[in-house]
């Protein structure tokens, strides 16, 4: 089998809107969690906490280069340029045929669905373009990095809910560790939306901390109330080993293992059970016993089940209290980009040795399992392998494994 490297990383996010920026916002203990005052137009919404980040758009990018892109595309996009400026891979590599996308997101862009509302109610076909469909299509993100840098190999887009980012990295992995392709651009990306707030408000799963929105989300925590919805996107270069040691590149870690699995139960409620078998599944493939893992980046929604399912499934599969921190506490849930988002900062604390803490984390919460909850100013540790974890609507259960690369 062949090995993976990540060779390049972006990120776009409330933390920062490089992959350096964000990494550094972790060390000042504060999150990006604001109150909106808008949010409060919406009769029988009760959440008024988000997490949006200030896009700045590139001077570079023309009307040509946007104009069938929403903010998902164009946050994907500015990710995945920093990614490939990292990796130094450019149109010979890009337009080689042996490099494709994998890239994930919840949905589309939801304002073109507008135009569309309006036709069916008017009757009339009104502000409707070549590009409003490409803009809301699930498949938006990957379709528009794939036009823009002409790449010509597999195109995975990954719909997954939660686990669009980390679903894209874990197949990007698997087509270059099976011999179909030599790099894959991947990840996932989100933008902000009130719709998506509805969702999961209606299910009673959103932190109500309202006027304290620097005290949420509390992920493990005993007094932890919900989610905070949030956005971004998140960019890893996935290369060949070989690939990438013969044009000289810059490895920054080894993808070790992955491993996808589904409930095949229930659409919304968690199963500890099937989330433990996608943890061993992924130590599985990695070769490596579950000791081995120095620290897991948690899926940490700060929501009642979905917490202590989750704690319960990494305790079982690990079978030993692992350090364990949630970056949700920081930036909120951001959806189909959490799991590249989180990828991208574990792959960073790793080379750093230190790993961020879970913020507004005091008091565990006794209903979760015993693990080693990173608090107060994080620790710093020597890692060689860490594992990130996701979970999604639907079902849906991935798990990362990341080791630092010596060669």
């Amino acid at each position: 089998m062949r090995r993976v490297v990540i060779t390049g990383m972006g990120v776009v996010s409330a933390l920062g809107q490089t992959t350096e920026s964000a990494y550094a916002r972790l060390k000042t203990f504060r999150n990006c969690i604001q109150s909106l005052p808008e949010l409060a137009e919406y009769k029988g919404l009760n959440t008024r906490l988000g997490c949006k980040l200030d896009f700045v758009r590139p001077a570079a990018w023309n009307r040509k280069t946007i104009r069938s892109m929403g903010d998902v595309s164009m946050y994907a996009l500015a990710a995945t340029e920093q990614a490939l400026a990292q990796a130094g891979i450019g149109p010979e590599i890009l337009e080689s045929g042996r490099t494709g996308v994998a890239y994930g997101s919840c949905s589309g862009s939801i304002p073109p669905l507008l135009d569309f509302y309006s036709m069916l109610k008017t009757k009339e076909v009104c502000g409707i373009t070549s590009g409003t469909y490409i803009k809301l299509m699930p498949q938006t993100a990957a379709c528009n990095l794939s036009v823009h840098f002409k790449t010509h190999g597999r195109l995975v887009p990954t719909g997954t809910a939660c686990t669009s980012g980390s679903l894209a990295i874990g197949n990007a992995y698997e087509l270059i560790k099976y011999g179909k392709q030599d790099v894959m651009i991947a990840g996932g990306g989100e933008e902000f939306s009130v719709t998506q707030i509805a969702v999961f408000d209606t299910l009673y799963a959103t932190s109500l901390k309202n006027d304290t929105p620097e005290k949420s989300p509390a992920p493990y925590d005993a007094g932890r109330d919900g989610l905070v919805i949030g956005e971004g996107a998140a960019t890893l270069i996935l290369e060949e080993l070989e690939h990438a040691k013969a044009r000289g590149a810059t490895i920054l870690a080894e993808v070790a293992g992955f491993c996808e699995n589904t409930d095949g139960t229930h659409v919304t409620n968690p199963n500890a059970e099937t989330m433990r078998l996608a943890l061993k599944g992924a130590l599985e493939d990695a070769g490596i016993p579950p000791t081995a893992i120095g620290y897991v980046n948690g899926h940490g929604t700060a929501t009642k089940a979905g917490d202590i399912a989750e704690t319960a499934a990494t305790r079982a599969a690990l079978g030993f209290a692992a350090p364990i921190s949630s970056t949700k506490s920081y930036m909120g849930h951001a959806l189909g980009a959490c799991g590249s988002l989180e990828a991208a900062l574990t792959v960073m604390m790793m080379a750093e040795g230190w790993f961020h803490p879970t913020l507004n984390l005091t008091e565990p919460d006794p209903a979760c399992a015993e693990l080693d909850y990173l608090t107060g100013e994080g620790r710093r540790m020597d890692v060689e392998y860490a594992m990130s974890n996701n979970f999604a609507f639907g079902g849906v259960n991935t798990s990362l494994v990341f080791r630092r690369y010596a060669g």
